[in-house]
């Protein structure tokens, strides 16, 4: 009987994984941040529409910088999943499929959503 030589296990820091790779699982990450935060969204949202003094509340909770990082973290999330999304769906009509394209397409969509986050960050605070 011949030995296998395959490995018995994989060892995940040794595996590089390209960038569409990257931005692929980056989508899904950034898709259910949005989702789980749903919730806390439509709570300070509801909240900061009911009253003046509810409103004022939510202004000194945004002041915290832990705050304002979850946020940030929101918007990036949202901009990325946009970015994203739409070289998804170019992929599915069959735009950006050769393997020089969608390397680039996917650094595209790394640094747009990371410019207009910082973009949109540094405006808003």
């Amino acid at each position: 009987m011949m030995e296998k030589t395959r490995p018995k296990h994989l060892d995940l820091p040794k595996i590089r994984l390209p960038i569409p790779g990257i931005v692929s699982i980056l989508h899904r990450v950034s898709g259910v941040l949005l989702f789980v935060s749903i919730p806390v969204v439509l709570y300070l949202l509801a909240g900061s529409l009911s009253s003046q003094a509810q409103f004022d509340a939510y202004r000194a909770l945004v002041a915290f910088p832990l705050v304002k990082l979850a946020l940030l973290a929101l918007l990036w999330a949202y901009l990325h999943h946009a970015c994203a999304g739409i070289r998804f769906l170019l992929l599915d009509v069959h735009k950006g499929l050769e393997l020089e394209t969608a390397r680039n397409t996917a650094k595209l969509v790394m640094v747009v959503s990371l410019v207009l986050t910082a973009f949109i960050g540094g405006v808003l605070w």
